[in-house]
Formats: structure tokens, sequence, C-alpha cells
């Protein structure tokens, strides 16, 4: 499925540099807005997943652009490109939403660096499943997950702040039945340009089985051994045991938070290394025949002030979703 990224800017020449600017092996389907007002119709008629936006320009300048994305609670990734390089402007439209700011003429290099840096094409890539998989789920039965995933990631965030002593950002969690492939991208998609480490654990109980997968980005061992009180040397060894600890705080306590709200004890396997310091893509690659398809949970936990990032989804197997969707539906009733 092709990317879909709209340019706006009020000069034919400055769309069209860009659009010649974007990576040639990016699978995407530009469309282009003259000015503000025309930019915030063409979001509305055919969200793009991503948008290249000018400062100044006629009927609504850029700023009035990313107001109206907030106000109106509009989805889509925003980049700036502009000759305008006051530092002030800089600063006002991250404030006001957008992921990045690149100054004109912006050249090719650049561009690739900022997609790279952000991760943009896996980002594009992560809200196309969403969307098309959002049908896939009667909306009520979605809600009631969603919900029900709520309330065991309080619960697992509780545990870890008062474990660490800081404030656990959380997220609203994404809910959706994937594919096979669908799965591997979505897994590729949470943080390809990282070196990754992955714990998986299996569960079990009341007619319902799947796998918890936890994800800590490398770059967080450092600061997650701090929060710990481990001030040694970190090494593979630590790290692993770093990764277990927290592999066990969260994936025991969402466990334990859904069953109680299902009324369906689980009971859990041993928890098994799914690969250490490598790409997500090749982590994937080397355990794809565990995954089928699924019903997918997918939590990205943040810890704030600190630079530790960890994902953790929950995949229960295709013969789960009779036995699930029973439970739910109990749960509506009058």
């Amino acid at each position: 499925m092709s990317t879909l990224v709209l340019i706006c800017d009020d000069s034919k020449l400055a769309r069209r540099q860009l659009a010649r600017s974007l990576p040639e092996d990016w699978d995407i389907k530009v469309e282009f807005a003259e000015h503000g007002l025309d930019c915030i119709e063409k979001i509305k008629q055919f969200p793009p997943e991503i948008l290249f936006l000018d400062l100044n320009m006629p009927q609504m300048d850029g700023y009035g652009v990313l107001q109206e994305i907030q106000s109106q609670d509009l989805n889509v990734l925003t980049v700036v490109v502009s000759g305008d390089i006051q530092p002030n402007a800089h600063q006002r439209v991250i404030e006001l939403g957008a992921i990045d700011f690149i100054r004109k003429p912006c050249d090719a290099a650049k561009l690739a660096e900022i997609i790279e840096h952000h991760g943009i094409r896996d980002r594009a890539i992560r809200e196309s499943l969403v969307h098309k998989l959002g049908e896939q789920l009667d909306p009520e039965i979605r809600d009631i997950y969603q919900e029900l995933t709520n309330v065991a990631m309080g619960q697992a965030g509780d545990l870890l702040a008062r474990l660490l002593n800081v404030f656990v950002e959380l997220p609203i969690p994404n809910v959706n039945v994937l594919e096979v492939s669908e799965l591997h991208m979505a897994l590729q998609a949470i943080d390809a340009s990282a070196s990754t480490s992955g714990v998986c654990q299996g569960f079990i109980g009341g007619g319902v089985s799947g796998e918890a997968l936890l994800l800590l980005n490398d770059s967080s061992f450092k600061e997650v051994a701090s929060l710990m009180n481990y001030h040694g040397e970190l090494n593979e060894k630590v790290e692993l045991e770093l990764l277990m600890d927290i592999s066990n705080i969260l994936i025991g306590s969402i466990l334990m938070g859904l069953s109680r709200q299902l009324d369906m004890p689980f009971s859990q396997g041993h928890p098994v290394v799914l690969g250490q310091h490598c790409d997500v893509s090749d982590l994937v690659k080397a355990n794809k025949s565990r995954w089928q398809r699924t019903l997918a949970i997918e939590i990205s936990y943040g810890i704030e002030n600190h630079d530790i990032n960890c994902d953790l989804m929950l995949l229960f197997t295709e013969d789960s979703l009779k036995t699930l969707k029973y439970k739910v539906e109990y749960l509506l009733e009058d």
C-alpha cells in the first residue's frame, strides 16, 4: 500500500522540487496543496500519512495549519519546510506539533536524513495498518479490549513507577487483528533503526492462549540500570538480567490485570530470549514461525525525563478470538 504524502506550498516550483527530492525507493502517492485552507481541506478529503508544510502562504499560513490540525484533532505527521530560519520559528512549529523543521532549499540528502531519523516510513506503515485493519474488529469490541488493557497497563505502570520511583507515561493501546505479514510489518515499524533486545513469554488459560512480547531499545539499558541502582559494568549478562526484570514486572502484572477482569486465570510459561542487540527486522525474521494471524494489543511505555523506550505486545492466537469475543460481549450486556 502506497504512503500518501501531501506537500503544501504556495510556490509550484517549491512543491515540485520537494516532490523530486523524496527518496526514489519510497512507495508513495504525492498530492499537492497551494495554501493553508487548501491543505486543511485535502487532509480531510484523503488523510495523508505525511505532510510537508511551508510557513509563509496566503489565506492561511503554516502556523494556522498547525493550529487547525491540533484543534480539529487531524492525524498527520507534519514536517515544516520553510525559508524562515529564525530560532523562534523553529521553536513555535515544534510547540504546535510539527515533528521537525527543514530549511529551504531542501536537498535530497537532508530530507532522507529527516525521514530516517524520525522513522517516518515505518510510522506511516503503522498508521496505514491501523486504518486498514480498523474495520476487522467491531468498534464496541475494540473499545472493550482497549479499556481492559488500559486498566491492566495502569496496574503494570503503577508497579514499575513504585519500583523505580519514576513517572511512567501510559499510551492509548493499539488493538488490531493482524495477518502474519502485517504483524511482521507492525513489529518492524516499532523501531526499525535502533538496536533492540526482546523477550517472549507464552500464556494460556480458559480457552485463550498467546504470547507476550517485550522489546527494549538497547539505548535504554544504561538508564534502566541506574534507576535499578546498578552501578557496575554493563555487559551482556547484566543487560539480560535487566531485560528479564523489566519483562517480569510488565508482562506479569498486565496478564494478571487482564485475567482478573476477564475472570480467566492465565498460566505463564518460561520467558524466552528472542534476541539481544539486533535490529527489529532481524529479530522478527528469526522468530516469524512463532506467530500467525493474531489479535495484537500494543503498548508503548515511556518514562518521563529518561531515555527509556519499551514496547509490549500481547499476541492472542486466532483460536482464542472466539472465546475472547464471548467474554467481552458478556461485559457489554445490560
